[in-house]
């Protein structure tokens, strides 16, 4: 590997490298500075967001252009203003100390006269949009017949926001004998063949492999439920104390509902999408780059060209019908050599598109366990203790105040002391956790069978898959949701975790999928356990024995073979729970001792009008049928 002294810059620009703490070349830049500064041939550079292209083509253009020369040398594209000013910016950086190199930036949203202006006054390199571009040549503001280098950074994402005739344009305007550096993360039909129709015989440069994801960006997914996708993005956020990403979605409705849920939620969060005016695109980028926002939910649209370094997660709360967008969105982060975390939100009916997006992208999504409250819980507490012990305690206006506060706290003991302050600090989060309904994956059986992902919601099982449909007597009354149930089952079973299908709470009675090859062992533990001070019963459901006798039979039973119950449309399959409760003896969720069942119609209690609970332990009176 070579350094850049020995690339053969000159002291200025040295000096210039040597402030911005640049220790050595990145790979595109290793492999693009020389061959700019030796010849002039063309070049195709295919490299990742964030990987230091604007270094290797600005400090070679810095150091090669004319600054006794006003007119325009060199012009580089870009897809946004935002990424039009970090560019320009950059590249004052790389001429700080070379004398007056004149670089305007000019793009759209901004005065057109004052751009005019500066044009007039010389600028030896351009940075532009292809938008504001078209309009200073047609003013006769924007002058490029001087021009020896055209460079197209982001031009696959410059032809996917419509800019191919732009470009061509103004390929058109500069002379023939320029030279032309393209810089792309894929090549795309559109990238080819404007290399084909304005470059001569170009020199392709791939960092990794091309149209490939950055391979220093994990790929994750959570696989849930439409209806939850918003309620996981929350305990992502509440997962990762120290989040710093982008959420992308489909549309701008989207975009802007998502934001203000988490706005009102207390996220540190905003939108960025096309309905905002420059002035609120600005003000929400600015909080976004100095951190006052954790989260940003964006448009792709709206989020192309922007250069915000050390992101640790991008989500993608829906997934891109385009896969190369994917490729552009998880490239938002792992920039500089950095490590990134890509995470999707996927249902069922994604997974195809999940598919084709590793295959295109070259990589492999890992499936993840939706973090529980007990985790979440956990992780943010130890995220309090971190900076507990790292906090600065050296104030002397605290340190008069402590001996107060020494006496006032001097009748608690160390645990009790401990235990006050992280329930004042973590009452209201730890209330929400501990009371909310944990979300449980979809059960995709048809993809499992390929074996490629584990259990989402147990990390150690066993099993041969053959999921049956069990009745527990406990529901949402009780405080029985997902993770309590999970836990009482796996805590009350010996060895491996037990794996859970799709789970229904009611009000006061719920229904789990297991494997019935661990039926044996857990449900005796569980008809012996106790769950807040009520005896567990738990029976294999009347309606999996049902169908598991189908099965075996080729098909439907025929009514005829049950004498004691009548043909109905709905197939009478509401009759083994009223079995269940006259077995059990339960009423309106809760066991009763004597006296015959209240669901059934010839219960005994005379031919008056009556009151019955129906199944969700609803009260309803129905009249004697004349």
């Amino acid at each position: 590997m070579i350094n850049f002294e020995e690339m053969g810059f000159t002291p200025d620009i040295l000096k210039s490298i040597e402030e911005l703490g640049f220790d050595s070349p990145m790979p595109v830049q290793e492999k693009v500075i020389p061959l700019m500064l030796d010849g002039e041939r063309d070049i195709i550079a295919l490299a990742q967001t964030g990987t230091g292209k604007t270094a290797a083509f600005g400090l070679p253009l810095v150091m090669t252009t004319d600054t006794g020369i006003d007119d325009t040398q060199a012009l580089i594209l870009c897809p946004t203003r935002e990424l039009c000013m970090q560019i320009t910016e950059d590249l004052n950086s790389f001429a700080k100390h070379t004398g007056q190199l004149k670089i305007l930036a000019v793009y759209g949203g901004a005065s057109i006269e004052q751009q005019i202006r500066a044009l007039k006054k010389g600028a030896q390199i351009i940075v532009a949009t292809p938008g504001r571009l078209i309009d200073l040549i047609g003013r006769k503001a924007a002058k490029l017949e001087k021009v020896r280098t055209v460079v197209l950074d982001e031009a696959d994402e410059m032809l996917d926001m419509g800019f191919v005739d732009s470009i061509n344009e103004i390929l058109e305007e500069v002379p023939e004998g320029r030279r032309t550096l393209l810089f792309s993360a894929t090549m795309s039909n559109e990238v080819a063949s404007i290399a084909k129709n304005y470059m001569i015989d170009p020199l392709e440069i791939i960092i990794g492999t091309k149209n490939a994801s950055a391979t220093n960006v994990s790929h994750g997914y959570f696989l849930v439920q439409a209806k939850d996708k918003y309620k996981v993005l929350k305990r992502i956020a509440d997962y990762e104390p120290e989040i710093y990403g982008i959420v992308f979605c489909r549309t701008r409705k989207e975009t802007q509902e998502i934001a203000s849920k988490l706005i009102n939620d207390g996220y540190n969060a905003d939108a960025l999408h096309g309905d905002l005016s420059q002035a609120q695109r600005d003000t929400v980028m600015q909080k976004f780059r100095v951190r006052n926002l954790q989260l940003l939910v964006a448009t792709d649209v709206a989020a192309r060209g922007l250069d915000v370094d050390n992101l640790t997660h991008v989500i993608n709360y829906s997934l891109p019908d385009d896969i190369e967008i994917y490729t552009h969105r998880c490239g938002r982060t792992g920039r500089a050599g950095k490590t990134g975390i890509s995470l999707s939100l996927v249902h069922l009916r994604e997974r195809q598109q999940l598919r084709k997006i590793e295959k295109k992208a070259k990589t492999t999504f890992e499936a993840l366990p939706i973090p529980s409250g007990r985790d979440i819980c956990y992780k943010q507490l130890m995220h309090w203790v971190k900076k507990v012990e790292t906090v600065a305690t050296k104030h002397q206006e605290i340190e008069k105040l402590l001996p107060e506060v020494e006496k006032r706290l001097s009748s608690l003991d160390r645990e009790e002391l401990l235990s006050r302050v992280i329930s004042l600090q973590f009452d209201k989060f730890l209330s929400d956790y501990r009371n909310g309904e944990e979300i449980i994956s979809p059960v995709d059986r048809n993809f499992g069978k390929k074996g490629k992902e584990r259990d989402v919601r147990s990390d150690d099982h066993s099993g041969s898959g053959n999921y049956i449909r069990y009745f527990i007597n406990l529901g949402k009354s009780d405080g029985l949701f997902p993770e309590q149930l999970i836990g009482l089952i796996n805590n009350n079973t010996k060895g491996k975790k037990v794996a859970l299908g799709k789970i229904d709470l009611m009000k006061n009675f719920s229904f789990f999928e297991m494997d019935a090859d661990r039926a044996d062992e857990v449900i005796p533990n569980l008809n012996n356990a106790m769950f807040n001070e009520r005896k567990v019963v738990v029976e294999e459901s009347r309606e999996s024995e049902n169908h598991k006798q189908q099965r075996q039979d080729g098909g439907k039973k025929d009514w005829k073979e049950y004498p004691d119950k009548k043909k109905k449309k709905s197939g009478g399959k509401d009759d083994w729970f009223y079995s269940w409760i006259d077995q059990h003896g339960i009423k309106d969720g809760f066991r009763y001792e004597t006296g015959k069942s209240p669901y059934r119609k010839n219960s005994g209690q005379g031919k008056s009008n009556k009151t019955s609970v129906d199944r969700y332990g609803n009260k309803k009176t129905s009249k004697k049928r004349k």
